[in-house]
């Protein structure tokens, strides 16, 4: 993809399993932050560069860094939020959920490409109905292959046919 979309597609909107991955995250924190969304039809909006920052100091104190790292990767490396930061007017916002600055064309197109790639790694997952499934072969035992491999494949041949 050499060019960034160039309109916009509204706003992309959290379905149920965003919120979860929200949730996830928010019940690592001693407070809730507002740029998550709490319901599914809630706007998902980019994060401020350097988020991260604001967002490790409101961790639990018997909550383990790696388990907020986590959580956070799984909801800034999905399908929408992605599709998210991609629109030409998207901006990036502040753990309050407030616009802070738009995203650089670089990040707009990095996005765009990285769910076009995600979107073909799920496009080659999905096994086509039509094609069939060709049945295993059959299980030989140990006497068997050394049968048919001193018999030259004979007997083989003659067992899988059958």
């Amino acid at each position: 993809m050499e060019e960034p979309w160039m309109t916009n597609r509204g706003p992309i909107v959290a379905t149920a399993l965003d919120v979860k991955k929200a949730e996830a995250i928010n019940t690592l924190l001693v407070h809730r932050i507002d740029i998550l969304p709490s319901k599914p039809g809630d706007v998902i909006r980019p994060f401020a560069l350097g988020l991260w920052n604001d967002i490790r100091p409101l961790l639990k104190p018997d909550m383990p860094v790696m388990s907020l790292r986590r959580a956070t990767s799984a909801f800034l490396h999905s399908k929408r939020y992605y599709f998210a930061c991609a629109q030409p007017d998207s901006m990036r916002h502040d753990v309050a959920g407030n616009p802070i600055e738009p995203l650089s064309p670089e990040d707009r197109l990095a996005a765009q490409e990285r769910l076009a790639a995600l979107r073909q790694t799920q496009a080659k997952s999905s096994v086509p109905a039509s094609e069939p499934k060709s049945p295993p072969p059959p299980a030989l035992s140990k006497a068997e292959l050394i049968r048919a491999s001193l018999l030259g494949g004979r007997k083989l041949s003659d067992r899988i046919a059958r």
